[in-house]
C-alpha cells in the first residue's frame, strides 16, 4: 500500500530491498499492491476501500505507506484516518520503534540506541480508545472535550511485549507516564508495567515522568534502551528519539498484534518533497526488514530473520559509504539510496571500514 505523498517514490524502494535480500535466501514474496489513501478516494471513493480490508484479512504481513489524510476532501473529515481504521480492526496493540545512530550519519546524538514500545491501541489518542468514532467531542462550539482511556489488559499487553524486547537486548526497561498529575490513569499504566515486569526477574526496570524522559533522552540518551509509554507519549519521544538519531527519515517502526504484523514509518506523507525524488527510504526500508524478523522469529522461519540482519546490514553499510539522501546532508536521490543498499546486499560492494 503505497499511500500518499513520498509513499509512492519510498514503498518501492522498500519492496526492492526486501526482494533482493529474499533472492539471497532462496525464496520470493508474492507481493500484493492494494488501493489506500488519495488515489483510493479517486479510484474508489475512499482512502480505505473494503477490497483493500478484506485482501489483508488474508495476509499476516503487509507495508504501510505514509497517508496525508490532511489533504483529503472536505468529506473525509473526522473520518478515522486509513491508518486508524487498519490498527482498529486487526488490533495492532503495539508500535515498536527503535532509533539508533549509525556511522556516516550526522546525529545529534550518536550513542542513541533505543526502542520505544508505544501502546497504540487507546491512551490519550481520542482515535484509537473508542470502539465507534472517536474519543474527542464539543458539547458546545467553545468547548472542546478528549477521553483518555487507560485499561489493564492492553496496558499488560505491551508490557509484555516491552520485557521481552528487553530481555532480548541489554535487559534495560523504562516505564514512562505522568502519575504524578495524571495519576489514575497513567498511575495504572506505570503500576500494571511494574507487575509484568516483576516476572522477569533479570530486568532492571526504571520509571520516569515523560516531560524528564525528554530532557533526558536530549541529555543522557545512552542510559536507555526499552522504553514503554502510553500512546501520546510514545508518538512524541519517539519523534525526538529520531531525530536525535540523525532524521525522522531515519525511523522506522512496526505495528504488530500477537499474529500479525505491518511496516509503517515514523514519519510523514511529507507532501513539500513528494515527486521530487529526495524522500529518504530508510525509515520504511528499516520498517519492512524490522516486519520480516518479527514475523520470522515468531513463526521460526530462520530465512526471514536473516533477510531482515542482511537488510540491516546493508542499510548500514551503504549511509557508512555516504548514500545519503537531503535530509541527512547529502546529494543522493531516493531510487540511488536503495540501489546502494541493494548493491550491498548482493555484495557488490566491499564492507565499509
Amino acid at each position: 500500500m503505497d499511500g500518499d505523498g513520498i509513499g509512492p517514490e519510498i514503498v518501492p524502494v522498500a519492496v526492492a530491498v526486501a526482494d533482493a535480500a529474499a533472492a539471497h535466501e532462496g525464496f520470493e514474496f508474492d507481493w500484493l499492491s492494494l488501493p489506500l489513501g488519495r488515489g483510493a478516494i479517486e479510484s474508489h471513493g475512499t482512502p480505505i476501500p473494503q477490497q483493500t480490508l478484506e485482501a489483508l484479512d488474508a495476509l499476516d504481513i503487509w507495508v504501510l505507506g505514509p497517508h496525508d489524510s490532511a489533504g483529503y476532501p472536505e468529506r473525509f473529515a473526522g473520518d478515522l484516518t486509513p491508518g486508524a481504521v487498519i490498527r482498529k480492526r486487526y488490533g495492532l496493540y503495539a508500535n515498536l520503534r527503535p532509533c539508533r545512530g549509525l556511522p556516516g550519519v550526522g546525529a545529534l546524538a550518536p550513542e542513541i540506541d533505543v526502542v520505544i514500545a508505544r501502546e497504540n491501541s487507546e491512551g490519550l489518542y481520542a482515535d484509537r480508545n473508542m470502539a465507534v468514532g472517536s474519543g474527542e467531542f464539543m458539547p458546545t462550539p467553545d468547548i472542546a472535550l478528549a477521553v483518555g482511556v487507560i485499561t489493564r489488559a492492553a496496558t499488560e499487553r505491551i508490557a509484555r511485549q516491552a520485557c521481552e524486547l528487553a530481555t532480548e537486548r541489554s535487559g534495560r526497561l523504562t516505564i514512562v507516564h505522568k502519575a504524578n498529575v495524571l495519576t489514575m490513569t497513567t498511575g495504572l499504566f506505570r503500576d500494571v508495567c511494574r507487575e509484568v515486569a516483576a516476572g522477569y526477574p533479570d530486568l532492571t526496570v526504571t520509571d520516569a515522568h515523560v516531560d524528564a524522559m525528554a530532557a533526558l533522552l536530549v541529555r543522557r540518551p545512552g542510559d536507555f534502551d526499552v522504553i514503554v509509554t502510553e500512546n501520546l507519549f510514545g508518538d512524541i519521544l519517539s519523534d525526538l528519539a529520531g531525530e536525535l538519531a540523525g532524521s525522522l527519515g531515519m525511523a522506522g517502526s512496526i505495528n504488530c498484534s500477537d499474529t500479525v504484523v505491518m511496516a509503517q514509518a515514523s514519519h510523514g506523507a511529507a507532501p513539500d518533497i513528494a515527486g521530487r525524488g529526495v524522500a529518504n527510504p530508510i525509515a520504511i526500508i528499516s520498517s519492512t526488514s524490522k516486519a520480516l524478523r518479527w514475523y520470522g522469529r515468531r513463526t521460526t522461519d530462520e530465512r526471514l530473520t536473516r533477510a531482515a540482519d542482511a537488510i540491516d546490514a546493508a542499510v548500514t553499510a551503504a549511509l557508512a559509504d555516504g548514500a545519503l539522501t537531503p535530509d541527512l546532508g547529502g546529494s543522493a536521490t531516493t531510487v540511488q539510496v536503495g540501489e546502494r543498499v541493494i548493491a550491498h546486499l548482493d555484495g557488490q560492494i566491499g564492507s565499509a571500514g
